[in-house]
């Protein structure tokens, strides 16, 4: 590779880049904090843990599109290994998981995921959400009728607001989606 292609694939788009790096640090900052608080550990070790996922990334690859980051499922994984073990064992389980990856996209393993029926998958799914919906359900008690409204609101936003038409001969339209069209 030349200097001029390297140039184009890694400052080609700087602004776009860089608005993109913006948006993700915004949406990553909660996610990690919850996340490390669903795994039992200090929410500045999910910070930590997601800032180097971001800046690996960033360097050794990736894809259009591709997300890379803490989940709900690996939290929940790792409640009971760091109440088990401590957070010692968190850093060898996590570089393993990674081997591991590697591993499956080296021999294209990828492929037997079409053997895993749909219903397997939205199952899975959905009982990773109610593991994490009792998880907070604890953080519910005692607290003040603010906290009530705001959780009343978020809902009424996550169901109610893809219902608005917002463009007339549209049925039904996401505002997401009218923003970017």
């Amino acid at each position: 590779m030349n200097f001029q292609s390297i140039k184009q694939e890694w400052f080609g788009n700087v602004r776009g880049d860089v608005l993109a790096g913006i948006v993700v640090a915004l949406a990553l900052i909660p996610e990690a904090i919850a996340f490390s608080i669903i795994a039992g550990v200090d929410p500045m070790v999910g910070l930590y843990a997601s800032f180097c996922i971001a800046v690996v990334i960033a360097f050794v690859g990736g894809r259009p599109g591709m997300i890379s980051g803490a989940t709900g499922a690996m939290a929940l994984l790792m409640i009971t290994l760091v109440a088990d073990h401590g957070l010692q064992y968190l850093l060898a389980v996590t570089i393993l998981t990674g081997i591991l990856q590697v591993l499956f996209g080296v021999f294209k393993l990828s492929r037997i995921m079409k053997f895993v029926p749909r219903s397997v998958m939205v199952g899975f799914v959905n009982a990773l959400a109610i593991l994490i919906f009792t998880s907070q359900l604890q953080h519910f008690v005692g607290e003040n009728w603010i906290m009530y409204a705001l959780v009343a609101l978020t809902l009424a936003i996550i169901y109610l607001l893809p219902k608005v038409p917002i463009h007339p001969g549209r049925n039904y339209c996401c505002y997401f989606y009218c923003y970017f069209c």
